[in-house]
């Protein structure tokens, strides 16, 4: 918890450690669906793998687009740590991330990973896709609106990858907390982005410390005081173009993802 330029973590003890070492999901930790009050559950449910000690998040050529009537022909799998919702009809709801949603599903609250400061690391592996995009990113619980907040912990567009290094995008999104004010870029790391590689941020009191395999690549002088559950996920993003679904299934792959708290 210092201002070095490389993550240490001798300050921190190891309080989540998920190693998907097992042949399925730890359901007391992670909820399989994207944010299904604006759709469902049946339609958002995540298709995935855990095996060999890895999660495969993946979209196959038939996965259809999760909520065609709020986000067109965005396709998804996604798994996250809390769930919450108002009742059908309702305009509430976790990410509101246009105007006019309603929600089409009413969802049972669920509060099952809730970080609150400490680091969150994971080491995971890009996809170079032109469509693809692979996220960790953190959001409040949104019980209460304005504790709305997202870190993003790393997003990796396909269409951002070479063959020396790639773009990653990091930092704080307000999304609906007027106490916050956006401080999101995409920097450059260099290396096979479709390896694996350790992103991670320390979450502080006042500011957020944004690392790629141990090294700080952005500071970010705010504060969210507020629990945060985690959201991670691949997309498909559209294009003008017909859907070419000769490379499916795009597959992310996951080896771990940790909590660490202060000592």
């Amino acid at each position: 918890m210092t201002d070095a330029t490389t993550l240490d973590l001798s300050a921190y003890r190891v309080a989540v450690d998920e190693q998907f070492d097992g042949d399925d999901l730890e359901r007391t930790r992670w909820f399989p669906y994207y944010l299904p009050h604006w759709s469902s559950q049946a339609a958002t449910a995540a298709r995935y793998e855990v095996s060999d000690g890895t999660l495969k998040l993946r979209i196959d050529a038939d996965t259809p687009p999760w909520s065609p009537e709020f986000d067109g022909d965005v396709r998804v799998s996604h798994l996250q740590t809390g769930e919450f919702s108002g009742p059908v009809d309702s305009p509430v709801g976790q990410h509101r991330f246009r105007a006019g949603l309603v929600v089409r599903e009413e969802q049972d609250e669920e509060r099952l990973w809730m970080p609150h400061f400490g680091v969150v690391e994971a080491r995971v592996r890009g996809i170079r896709h032109p469509h693809a995009m692979v996220a960790l990113w953190l959001i409040g619980f949104e019980d209460e609106p304005a504790n709305s907040g997202e870190i993003c912990v790393f997003e990796i567009f396909g269409s951002e990858i070479g063959d020396d290094g790639g773009l990653v995008g990091v930092g704080v999104k307000p999304q609906h907390d007027p106490r916050l004010s956006p401080d999101f870029e995409k920097v450059p790391v260099a290396g096979d982005l479709t390896a694996f590689h350790d992103y991670a941020v320390e979450w502080l009191p006042d500011r957020l410390r944004f690392f790629v395999d141990g090294q700080l690549v952005k500071t970010v002088d705010q504060r969210i005081g507020y629990p945060v559950q985690l959201m991670l996920d691949v997309y498909e993003l559209p294009t003008d173009a017909p859907r070419d679904t000769s490379a499916h299934p795009l597959v992310f792959e996951v080896a771990h993802v940790r909590e660490y708290v202060p000592r």
